[in-house]
């Protein structure tokens, strides 16, 4: 995990590694400056070398000193660029990783959990990054730097050390152990309160018109309450660490003055010396702590690493590794043949049950079925948004798994039955068909989709901002962006589900009509609730609960399929009341 991780360290390698490196040179000056310092004491003070010695030694500290403090800010601005870049790449890779999930993958995550993943997760995994450049090396190199000098000192005060080390190595083991779990319970409650934020700020119009502003305030509120509870539940574990430390620390520190003292005063032991020693404990026991702190940080980050992890590793359900890279749809002909389907993959639980038919190139078909009938099902799977369970789906002559898929997806144009635009203008989104698109082509496709003329009275025209979402229009202005930015693929395939349902009957019969006269060599495949948005289709496939229950003509199923008549009979008695 962490070797598959540590590739996003790309081009930022080189801050990565020459920041432990300046951090030995900081370390060596820390160590170093005490020995120096108690030649001052012992020697230039006590046993009276002079000013000139005690100069000189001051001076050569001020150097080091001065030398240390560079390799610090040195190490700090490298680690900082490395951590950085690190994070970014990492970024990157899971939001390119996202990018090519199939809409099966895509379900397995939820929205609130990929976006915890990209931000608060690898921020974690980052600050851990950036704690084990700078101090991965320079802890250990001071803890073993620091005990030798101690030992070099007084070999009889450093055992002081051999004490204290077991007592913190078993807190730590015992720290890391009980609070990682509770980490990884913390940040599922982070993706539970990321949801109920992106649910309240997309539908913030429909919680202000249901005046359901307090609701949503106690969800959040019960949300975030749990968020705090998960953290005070790990942060309870892992404060041990700094007052264990400290405790350990101050003992060893007590302890030295204690015995230290008393062979000073029995004159085997120089105050310089005892001066460098609790130096050199105080950096042997700083260096001690910020491994602790370091181990901590990886209790935290391991939680966010693994959540990261599971996202790149994800197996992608759809690849076109095995596609031909030449190969591209030639027509918009259509066959299923013997098509079984399961958002499970479970072949006991079907969605599509033994589908077959064949669509020639420009027909206009029409699909109407109930709720849960699986239309929406059914032409997923033409530009390959799932993969069939057993049989095949082909597009153009051959099958869809053929072809690259972003091949079959530029000549399969899907506009979904949820309709989405993005932060901008109308012009910026429509060129999401073809951004070479010139501003003819735009207002053809405009025509097309009905959406012309509510565009160009506008006061900007194509230059209307949408706002985030497409907040600024209607419905069913928002439905006929949708068709026009699908139309400015001239696609060979165009599939509506359901993409002119808030829009009025005239309305949906001048897109109808304009399709008929200006796209008589696409395919076009529309799903409906109203049947007179498909009467007038080449051909109408009734589904029922995942099959096909029949196909026909608008007068043909009128005559013999009885779920047809149905629909039609409820549909006539609205319009005749």
């Amino acid at each position: 995990m962490l070797k598959k991780l540590a590739e996003s360290v790309g081009e930022y390698k080189k801050y990565a590694l020459l920041t432990p490196l300046i951090m030995i040179g900081e370390v060596l000056m820390e160590i170093l400056i005490p020995f120096v310092m108690s030649q001052i004491v012992d020697e230039g003070i006590e046993n009276g070398a002079g000013i000139g010695y005690i100069m000189s030694r001051g001076a050569l500290m001020v150097a080091m000193a001065l030398f240390s403090l560079l390799c610090g800010a040195l190490g700090g601005a490298f680690g900082a660029r490395g951590a950085m870049g690190f994070a970014k790449n990492l970024r990157k890779r899971l939001f390119d990783k996202v990018q090519d999930y199939s809409f099966a993958n895509v379900d397995k995550f939820s929205t609130a959990s990929l976006i915890t993943r990209l931000t608060t997760d690898v921020n974690n995994v980052q600050n851990a990054f950036m704690m084990l450049i700078r101090g991965a090396i320079r802890s250990p190199f001071m803890l073993i730097g620091a005990l030798f000098m101690a030992f070099s000192v007084n070999s009889r005060l450093a055992m002081i050390f051999l004490i204290a080390l077991p007592v913190l190595v078993i807190a730590l083991i015992l720290i890391m152990k009980f609070a990682h779990p509770l980490f990884e319970k913390m940040l599922k409650k982070y993706d539970k309160l990321n949801a109920s934020v992106q649910e309240n700020l997309i539908g913030i119009r429909v919680v202000k018109a249901f005046v359901r502003e307090d609701h949503e305030i106690e969800k959040f509120d019960i949300s975030a309450d749990e968020v705090r509870k998960a953290q005070v539940k790990a942060e309870k574990i892992i404060i041990w660490n700094q007052p264990i430390m400290q405790l350990t620390m101050f003992s060893c520190i007590l302890a030295v003055l204690w015995f230290g003292g008393k062979m000073i005063i029995g004159g085997t032991f120089e105050i310089g010396k005892l001066a460098s020693f609790i130096t050199y404990i105080t950096q042997v026991l700083m260096s001690l702590m910020m491994l602790s702190m370091l181990f901590m940080m990886m209790v935290i980050s391991v939680a966010s690493a693994r959540r990261i992890y599971e996202v790149l590793e994800e197996k992608l359900d759809i690849t076109d590794d095995a596609a031909d890279p030449a190969l591209s749809p030639e027509d918009g002909s259509i066959e299923f043949k013997n098509v079984n389907f399961s958002y499970h993959g479970d072949e006991n639980k079907l969605n599509l049950k033994n589908v077959s038919f064949h669509i020639q190139s420009g027909e206009t078909i029409g699909i109407i079925g109930g709720t849960g009938s699986a239309k929406t099902t059914l032409v997923q799977l033409i530009p390959r948004l799932y993969d069939t369970l057993s049989g095949e789906v082909l597009v153009g002559g051959h099958n869809v798994k053929d072809y690259k898929l972003g091949a079959l997806r530029n000549e399969v144009a899907m506009v979904l039955q949820k309709n989405v635009l993005f932060s901008g203008t109308i012009e910026e989104n429509l060129l999401w068909g073809d951004e070479n698109a010139t501003r003819a082509e735009m207002e053809e496709a405009a025509k097309n989709a009905a959406a012309y003329d509510f565009i160009t009275s506008f006061p900007k025209g194509f230059e209307t901002d949408l706002g985030q979402g497409g907040v600024n229009v209607s419905g069913g202005q928002k439905q006929r962006l949708c068709i026009a930015r699908a139309l400015l693929k001239k696609p060979k395939v165009l599939i509506l589900d359901d993409s002119t349902s808030a829009v009025d009957t005239a309305t949906d019969a001048s897109i109808r009509a304009a399709f008929r006269q200006n796209l008589g060599d696409t395919t076009t495949i529309i799903i409906a609730q109203r049947i007179t948005s498909v009467q007038d289709c080449d051909r109408i496939f009734v589904m029922d609960d995942g099959e096909i229950n029949a196909i026909g003509t608008h007068e043909e199923l009128l005559k013999s399929n009885q779920i047809y008549q149905e629909v039609y009979t409820s549909q006539q008695k609205g319009v005749e009341a």
